[in-house]
């Protein structure tokens, strides 16, 4: 009987999401305090270094305070559950020109790491492939062959 009700329990646990919290952890109502205007250094000492810049100053210089949370359920693997991205662009003089923040249902979500890039029209499945090459006999591996003389 205890053997049972531990085996339970631990299936139990086992089965419980873990959540982690990663990046920029804000302070209540510290962006309410972000106003057009403000020196990049008054931001600083408000919230602290950025998550990351923009690496090009074209026009000004740009922070994003980045947070992430996610939800790591064993059976399904890693889901993000929110983001929150706080963006400050700065005008030259290094003063806030504009600011945004941003959520998860706002932006997309992009693997870096599958270092593939997705091309529209060049998913086939086997059986597409296999009839595809049926219905063209003569077809090499850019399309069909022509007949040309040169």
């Amino acid at each position: 009987m205890w053997l049972v009700a531990g085996l339970c329990a631990t299936l139990v646990t086992a089965c419980s999401p873990t959540v982690d919290r990663r990046g920029y952890i804000a302070k209540p109502g510290a962006f309410d305090q972000i106003g057009n205007g403000m020196a990049k250094s008054e931001v600083e000492a408000m919230l602290g270094s950025p998550s990351t810049t923009a690496s090009i100053k074209f026009a000004g210089d740009s922070y994003y305070y980045i947070t992430s949370i996610t939800e790591n359920r064993p059976v399904f693997g890693p889901k993000e559950i929110n983001r929150e991205v706080i963006a400050i662009r700065f005008d030259q003089a290094d003063r806030v020109q504009s600011f945004g923040q941003y959520g998860l249902e706002d932006g997309r979500v992009i693997d870096v790491n599958s270092r593939t890039t997705p091309v529209v029209g060049e998913d086939l499945s086997i059986l597409q492939r296999i009839f595809r090459g049926l219905l063209n006999s003569n077809a090499g591996p850019s399309g069909p062959v022509l007949n040309r003389k040169f």
